[in-house]
């Protein structure tokens, strides 16, 4: 099995850096990214209806994406939980789950356990608070969802606030699953877009599978269209898993 590209991006509702609306020019970044897998962040205003500011019928047509369906949702309109939403790419969905977080500020998070191409795969994406505090509880929340119980691997992506790694870095539950807060845990500065220096955008996987070319997305279209870049990596998952499932 070739490697699968996941890409994690906070859309900032699809205000870009010159402070215009233009959600088309986010579907085009998405687009850009060429990702089997997104996670996305902010695709709901955050009050009112919580409408979402993205057109899901143009994200297929030209992305080739369809987001993962929920039946938790803070508003009629709203496109998925707490501002976040899954992307895939001809992928099975086996169940989709929306999870509440701790803390301080309205935070929540998906689980999705899926198969791509025959291989098991758990998908966890959040987007995590702004203090320490409530990071640390909202971590140990995800640590929770990080074991699928059928030994599946698992990949974590968001926006997590976060950009500290050792013994001060608020996603310190989730040590022990995941390549996560060890000084050697790879990172790449995606926020601010214009001039990115703090790695607060993702993606990390369980001790299962290889994440490998981790780089921001850093065109001259991604640096207007949101105030923090897009990520991708490379995924390659274990071949084992799927005959042992």
């Amino acid at each position: 099995m070739s490697d699968l590209i996941v890409s994690s991006y906070n859309i900032h509702k699809a205000v870009g850096t010159d402070m215009r609306r233009d959600p088309a020019r986010t579907v085009q970044v998405i687009r850009e990214l060429g990702a089997d897998i997104v996670a996305l962040q902010e695709v709901d205003r955050r009050f009112g209806d919580r409408k979402g500011v993205l057109d899901p019928d143009m994200l297929r047509a030209e992305t080739g994406l369809t987001p993962v369906t929920l039946t938790d949702r803070l508003g009629t309109h709203a496109h998925g939980w707490h501002g976040n939403l899954l992307l895939l790419r001809g992928a099975e969905v086996e169940q989709a789950r929306a999870i509440t977080l701790p803390g301080l500020e309205a935070r929540g998070a998906i689980v999705a356990d899926i198969r791509l191409n025959g291989q098991p795969l758990r998908l966890i994406t959040a987007h995590l608070g702004l203090l320490h505090q409530s990071r640390l509880l909202q971590a140990r929340r995800l640590s929770e969802e990080i074991d699928g119980g059928d030994g599946r691997p698992t990949l974590v992506m968001g926006d997590f606030n976060e950009w500290r790694l050792g013994a001060r870095c608020s996603l310190m539950p989730m040590r022990r699953e995941l390549r996560a807060v060890k000084r050697s845990a790879a990172t790449i500065a995606s926020f601010p877009a214009q001039m990115p220096v703090l790695p607060l955008d993702r993606i990390i996987s369980c001790r299962q599978a290889l994440i490998s070319d981790l780089r921001a997305h850093d065109t001259v279209l991604a640096r207007k269209a949101s105030d923090h870049l897009p990520i991708r990596a490379a995924l390659r998952l274990p071949q084992a898993a799927s005959a042992a499932i």
